[in-house]
């Protein structure tokens, strides 16, 4: 057999590898970005709905405890603020994800989804302890409307 057509088909086999190892990478790294914009979204979604549980907690609460429930009082007016907060930044977060998401690399997506999840988990606490005060207030409201019955 000739050595050079041995030589040549050993080349052009080394390049057709070379290719698809290229071709499984950025196929890969795809993969990797497509999932990694769409768990941030999903990320955006959660905790968005979590701010917003807790702005219905809070009023659902005040509204319980308030002498007037149309004015509220200065800690729930904080409160109030500091969901707005929160609000606004994932609305920039959001942003940046609808402008910069398509040039952002690889880390610059894993730290803005590592932010929102680090939010979330300082966010669930103090969902469940709002949740705990709305079941103990609600259970204190019955109680006293059965001791007004029993009267």
């Amino acid at each position: 057999m000739n050595p050079y057509l041995t030589l040549g088909t050993a080349v052009l086999l080394a390049l057709l590898t070379a290719l698809a190892a290229a071709a499984l990478l950025l196929r890969r790294r795809q993969l990797q970005r497509g999932t990694s914009l769409k768990t941030l979204l999903d990320l955006a979604d959660r905790l968005e709905a979590d701010l917003k549980t807790c702005r219905s907690g809070l009023q659902q609460a005040h509204a319980v405890m308030s002498l007037n429930p149309d004015l509220p009082a200065a800690s729930e007016q904080d409160a109030q603020h500091a969901i707005d907060a929160g609000l606004r930044a994932l609305l920039q977060q959001r942003l940046w994800i609808r402008d910069r998401s398509p040039r952002a690399s690889q880390e610059e997506l894993d730290e803005a989804a590592s932010s929102m999840r680090s939010t979330r988990d300082r966010l669930q606490p103090l969902l469940k302890a709002l949740d705990q005060a709305q079941n103990d207030l609600n259970s204190a409201m019955r109680e006293h409307i059965r001791r007004e019955s029993d009267t």
